[in-house]
């Protein structure tokens, strides 16, 4: 039986509780046998921001997926130097696991935004595009795609009006973040006195 491998990465600066909910949504409707969390080393597109660092990103993920079915952290992009790109990590799994079916879980804004990516054409022949929308979004291929536009799932993302520069915010206002990352991650950012400065954008 094919394995199904779910890839969901991101700065996760910090991982909230909206990122666990599109991770639960992935799992269940792909029917993935394992989801993969992969924490951004130096990610591109936010070169121009200081992030927590590298431990205290795979710390909070760690919390924040502990005791959830099929998540795992992966922690590889955090290892590799230079900047982290997606393709690489695609090609990196797909020569680990031989003829399990990739899945991409990626928003409907960077979906729209994919051309840009490294290799952007490469994506969708190592892996299936799974795109979060949330209901009455439309979910189009990126006007500029060069090539074929590839196939994908449209997955339900449900309303949360939660963002990491949120919590940032909220951490450097000395508001609780609990409700928004859960007691672990909160309790994490509080000993580590992480976002304490003015939030980045």
């Amino acid at each position: 039986m094919t394995r199904r491998i779910g890839v969901f990465g991101g700065s996760f600066d910090p991982p909230h509780l909206a990122h666990r909910a599109l991770a639960r949504i992935a799992r269940d409707h792909l029917a993935l046998d394992e989801l993969r969390w992969l924490p951004a080393g130096r990610p591109w597109q936010k070169a121009d921001r200081d992030l927590a660092s590298a431990a205290d990103r795979e710390a909070m993920v760690a919390l924040l997926i502990a005791g959830e079915a099929g998540f795992m952290l992966d922690p590889r992009e955090l290892r590799r130097s230079g900047p982290s790109y997606t393709v690489d990590t695609l090609r990196e799994l797909a020569s680990e696991h031989p003829g399990a079916e990739l899945f991409l879980v990626i928003g409907a804004d960077q979906f729209a935004g994919l051309a840009s990516w490294r290799e952007a054409t490469e994506l969708p022949r190592l892996a299936t595009l799974a795109v979060a929308a949330r209901e009455g979004q439309a979910v189009r291929p990126p006007a500029d795609w060069p090539g074929t536009a590839p196939a994908w799932r449209v997955l339900p993302l449900p309303r949360h009006d939660i963002s990491a520069t949120e919590v940032r915010r909220r951490v450097a206002a000395g508001e609780a973040v609990s409700p928004l990352v859960g007691d672990a991650v909160a309790r994490y950012i509080d000993q580590r006195h992480l976002y304490r400065a003015a939030p980045g954008h």
